[in-house]
């Protein structure tokens, strides 16, 4: 007990080692209100978003001490928001291309049935409780009339340049009550001053001054930390300390995200969280100077399968309440390509998603992109409808009696609920009470059938919710065995349900223009020349990178030639395959008109400048359609 006062207090006092803030000297100041908290434990002994460990502390210790660190309020309302829709439009939407090069002719821009409430609607009838608006991407284009640059819809023809896709967005979302952020990319491939980091770092904070101070609340700001230009490239450091503060000061109730310091990108962009997610995690957030030092040290990094663990916790100096969100797009793009509205995932694989996200104490973000006549694309809306329909279904009848009550135990011990008469389930939802800390690490759960008591599911961390499907059974009870805790565990909700039936996956259509591969042949491969047999007329291509994985050597920057004699050549494409890296689904390649052609040679090279390794099996051609 005297070495628990004495660690107590060290914690507590200004000058002991739980008082160093999470950043540096200037996020210090943006962020003092939360720093304090950490400093200067409150009479509850909660320590607020961040946690020095004292150097001294033994592993236990550490792990009591983890047990009390809770989300700072804003933090704690974006994870009750579930469910947030990214929007993913501007001028790429346009030139059906993934990443824009800033060269794009903003007169591309001309959305004629732009209707942003048709937007907002949509998504709140299908349960999104947030959005996201891409206000800038990596183009540089900018969705409003901005004072730094011509590169915006101000030079379009859209709304005889008088338009404004953030204000319209932002205002549909109040008449809503929908909470709006905005995605704003710091890389900015149209800027001059892009590479000069100081000059480029006041332009990007007059780009979001503008957005935070004249778009009413913005509840999430998120930005990635792209820097692509290439290995001869221009190299810009972003001031992430000053654009915190900007946040800070101007929108201190908005998370800032990805590189933020308040919410995590999951590691990927497939829709799928962890196993086991902890939201209070060792993993040192990106936007700080010391955390690549600090995130070796520990041999973890965004897509490490453990950044919570007592293993973790045993060798690490500080704890971060920095919670997951899962982004993934309801298309394989990211923005809307007309040839992808075949390929629209399906309800069974959105439900998939919905549950190792949600259901793994995340956040889903899901990419729903307006089309190019400014709405949401008729596939996506009933893709969303279903959704809803299937999460309303499964989830409007909880079956377990008293459920919502608190319930607290220690490892070891059972926690019992009741079942209404003649319950079948095959599905359990664990919700713990986050404002006390993130506390179980691993659990059992048995029902009691009419053959006795039998193990349904078992699982590590819960978080703000987990979810767990099984085999459906009827069952009369409930047992919820906490097998592992730090501290005493607080579980707000179990509740159990009988999911909706889902039909089988339908069959995904196969486009009929794919040129057959039979009489084809790999001439070389490096690079990738194929000799198809005879001339065709082609007008495009499909890339897929092998396993929908990217490896150091898949194809980023590409030449496309083609040839009717395997001797002449002509280049027909230049381009890039925009975000392929994380995004490694298949991407179309239009030709800007159809070739006659028996060969075809991709020369491609990896994000790093050295030759990719391509194979024919990656590689669909598109027949011309008359």
């Amino acid at each position: 007990m005297l070495r628990q006062l004495i660690l107590f207090c060290a914690l507590a006092a200004p000058s002991a080692a739980g008082a160093a803030p999470p950043g540096e000297q200037l996020r210090q100041t943006a962020g003092r209100n939360e720093r304090a908290s950490a400093a200067t434990a409150p009479a509850d002994g909660f320590y607020t978003k961040y946690l020095r460990f004292p150097e001294d502390a033994t592993p236990d210790e550490k792990v009591a001490l983890a047990a009390r660190l809770v989300p700072s309020p804003r933090q704690l309302a974006w994870q009750r928001r579930e469910l947030t829709a990214f929007l993913h439009f501007g001028i790429n939407t346009f030139t059906n291309r993934e990443w824009g090069d800033g060269r794009e002719d903003p007169r591309c821009f001309d959305p004629q049935e732009f209707d942003a409430r048709q937007w907002i609607r949509t998504l709140r009838e299908c349960g999104f409780e947030q959005v996201i608006l891409t206000a800038k991407h990596h183009d540089g284009f900018c969705l409003w009339p901005t004072a730094t640059t011509g590169h915006s819809v101000a030079a379009s023809p859209w709304r005889d340049g008088r338009g404004d896709v953030v204000a319209e967005v932002s205002r549909a979302c109040a008449e809503a009550g929908m909470p709006f952020g905005i995605y704003l990319s710091p890389w900015d491939r149209n800027a001059a001053c892009y590479g000069d980091s100081e000059r480029y770092n006041r332009f990007f904070i007059e780009q979001l001054t503008e957005l935070l101070t004249g778009y009413g609340p913005i509840s999430e700001v998120w930005f990635d930390g792209a820097c692509g230009e290439g290995p001869d490239g221009r190299r810009q450091e972003y001031d992430w300390d000053a654009y915190l503060a900007t946040i800070r000061r101007l929108q201190p109730e908005a998370v800032s995200a990805v590189m933020g310091e308040d919410v995590r990108w999951v590691g990927n962009e497939r829709g799928a969280g962890r196993e086991t997610e902890w939201s209070a995690t060792v993993l040192t957030p990106g936007v700080y100077a010391r955390s690549a030092a600090n995130n070796a040290a520990l041999g973890i990094f965004a897509q490490a399968p453990d950044l919570g663990s007592r293993e973790q916790l045993a060798s690490a100096r500080e704890l971060f309440w920095y919670p997951s969100e899962v982004d993934v797009s309801i298309r394989p793009g990211w923005f809307w390509h007309e040839h992808e509205n075949t390929r629209i995932k399906s309800l069974a694989t959105l439900v998939d998603i919905y549950f190792s996200s949600v259901g793994r104490n995340s956040v889903l973000l899901l990419n729903v992109p307006p089309d190019t006549r400014g709405l949401l694309a008729d596939a996506d809306v009933t893709r969303l409808r279903e959704l809803a329909g299937y999460l309303a279904r499964t989830f409007r009848d909880d079956r377990v009696l008293g459920g919502e009550r608190i319930r607290r135990a220690d490892a070891g011990e059972i926690l019992r609920y009741r079942l209404r008469r003649n319950s079948r389930i095959d599905v359990v939802m664990l919700c713990e009470r986050i404002e006390e800390g993130q506390r179980i690490e691993a659990f059992t759960v048995e029902a009691r059938t009419p053959d006795g008591w039998r193990e349904v599911a078992h699982g590590t961390t819960v978080g703000n919710k987990r979810l767990l499907r099984f085999a459906p059974v009827e069952a009369s009870k409930l047992r919820i065995r906490i097998d592992g805790c730090r501290s005493t565990a607080a579980l707000d909700r179990a509740a159990a349900f009988l999911s909706d039936e889902l039909l089988p996956e339908e069959a995904r259509q196969s486009d009929p223009r794919l040129l057959p591969r039979e009489g084809r042949r790999t001439l070389l491969r490096a690079p990738l020349t194929l000799d198809l047999g005879r001339t065709c007329r082609l007008d495009g291509l499909i890339y897929a990178p092998a396993g929908g994985l990217a490896t150091p050597g898949t194809a980023f920057r590409y030449r496309c030639s083609a040839s009717e004699d395997g001797t002449t050549w002509r280049e027909i494409a230049v381009g890039e395959f925009g975000n392929i890296m994380h995004n490694p689904q298949p991407q179309q390649l239009d030709f800007a008109t159809p070739v006659e052609a028996r060969y075809i040679r991709l020369d491609a090279t990896a994000p790093d400048g050295e030759a990719a390794r391509v194979t024919s099996e990656e590689v669909e051609l598109l027949r011309f359609a008359e």
